[in-house]
């Protein structure tokens, strides 16, 4: 088997004061592993250890004990960190530069050469959807519009390993629809994603594991589908049955095997019916 791309081992992150006093305990024995390929969400309440953890990985902090490796190298070593994109919670951009001149800039630092660097840039405005307003200064832009712009900068060297903290804030429907694509469309290319989000739901959209973490630990990780599976329960769906129909079929059921038996319509995800009745209006 290939090496992880992260992996965390009895991890612990205390914070001391300045005499060296324990004051937080934020993480405890932290133990996760992410696959190549995998989009794994990173989950949990204010105070949980998500940031803590995300910034030991990024080796911004270094644990108290336990050990962390990226790609079987060490987080802070110059080779990991080549082969990794970051979006943090908040994007800071020059607000007088435009979204081509901000995405160049940051392929210069990514050692791009000056053809490599406006080729990847307007190939990744496109992916992102700002092709149109590429020479706008970023300062005029709304805050989902300069999310995509950090976006599209957190990809210009093509990492292995990309790195996103709360990748749909500031977004509307349809550009949160944009960006869950983009991701899917990343790890189908075979870049590894881990990411954390308060959106519940988006979390669900893309990720296919997921780690929650409460109080410095982690509380449930696994698959996504297998995590949110009840097996002990079975929902049939029967095209063109009446109400008359089900409830038959439902008291039949239930006086079959002695158990309450519901039904109910199927429905289709909002914010599927959202874009769907957009992009309808706009013909």
């Amino acid at each position: 088997m290939s090496e992880p791309i992260v992996k965390m081992e009895g991890v612990h992150k205390t914070f001391r004061d300045f005499w060296l006093r324990p004051v937080a305990e934020a993480v405890r024995g932290v133990d996760l592993t992410v696959e190549k390929g995998d989009v794994f969400g990173l989950l949990g309440p204010n105070g949980s250890g998500k940031s803590t953890t995300i910034k030991m990985i990024l080796g911004l902090l270094a644990p108290t004990s336990g050990s962390i490796s990226l790609f079987g190298l060490p987080p802070r070593s110059r080779a990991a960190r080549a082969r990794i994109g970051y979006l943090p919670e908040l994007s800071y951009l020059h607000p007088f530069l435009t979204a081509r001149e901000t995405v160049r800039y940051y392929a210069g630092l990514s050692a791009l050469s000056r053809r490599e660097a406006v080729a990847r840039t307007d190939e990744l405005l496109a992916r992102v959807g700002l092709s149109d307003v590429a020479n706008r200064a970023v300062g005029g832009f709304s805050k989902g519009m300069a999310r995509r712009v950090a976006l599209a900068a957190s990809l210009v060297s093509r990492p292995e390993l990309l790195i996103l903290d709360e990748p749909t804030s500031g977004l509307d429907p349809i550009g949160t629809r944009e960006v869950k694509d983009l991701i899917g469309a990343l790890a189908r290319d075979g870049v590894t994603v881990l990411m954390t989000s308060h959106l519940l739901g988006d979390t669900e959209d893309v990720c296919s594991k997921i780690a929650i973490l409460s109080r410095g630990k982690v509380a449930a990780c696994g698959r996504t589908s297998e995590l949110l599976t009840r097996t002990g329960d079975a929902r049939f769906t029967i095209e063109g049955l009446s109400d008359e129909d089900a409830k038959a079929l439902a008291a039949e059921l239930s006086a079959r095997y002695g158990k309450p038996v519901a039904f109910d319509h199927p429905s289709v995800p909002l914010e599927k019916f959202f874009a769907e009745a957009v992009g309808a209006a706009r013909g």
